[in-house]
This record gives structure tokens, sequence and C-alpha cells, in this order.
């Protein structure tokens, strides 16, 4: 639907676009329990809408893309979610959340290095 309304506009409208509705990830930092397959299915298809957004050619690096276009990576998305919500349980008052932040074996941090 995007990609024929909006197939006329300037790749930097697209892209801005594209952040707009593609890249609002919400609760991205808390997918903990998932399997490593329907990581990988939700960022090919994440990958794909910016190709086509762009009509860009199927088989073209996911890498170069992102970076021609200075925009996060599916994987950039989530480390950052996971970052910010680990900093921001680090910075609060709660001791509960400050211990949580703070163990290493929590789910949180396994999947923080795990990407």
């Amino acid at each position: 639907m995007l990609t024929r309304r909006f197939s006329r506009c300037t790749e930097e409208v697209k892209v801005t676009l594209f952040k707009a509705y593609c890249q609002g990830i919400y609760t991205g930092n808390l997918w903990v329990k998932h399997t490593k397959k329907s990581l990988d299915a939700l960022r090919i298809q994440y990958n794909n809408v910016f190709r086509m957004m762009l009509g860009l050619p199927r088989f073209c690096s996911a890498s170069g893309m992102f970076a021609e276009y200075q925009t996060d990576s599916f994987n950039a998305i989530i480390r950052k979610k996971t970052s910010s919500l680990i900093s921001r349980m680090r910075n609060s008052s709660d001791s509960i959340l400050k211990t949580l932040a703070d163990r290493f074996t929590s789910p949180i941090w396994r999947c923080f290095v795990s990407n």
C-alpha cells in the first residue's frame, strides 16, 4: 500500500515514511522469548519493505542499503531499544529494577548480548 501510494515521492520522503511506519517497533526491547527463526523472518520482511519502498533490487546488500540511506537496520533498532531499556532500569529509583538491570543472567541481558 505505501509503496504504490508514495511511488512518485523523492527518496528522502520515502526514507522518512519508512522510519515513521516501520521503525516504531513498540516494546521491541522486551522481546526476550522468541525463536531465532521468527526474529529472522521479521528482519527479512523489514529489509524487503525498505527495498520495495525505494525500488531497490531484491538481492542488494541490506547493510549497504541501510548505510547508503543512513537508516538503522533491524538489529540496530533492537540493540538501541534494549540498551535504552537497561539504561532506564539502571537509573530508576526502584531497587528491583536496578537489581534486574545489573544481573547479567537476566533474559534482557542475554537477548542484548546475543544480538
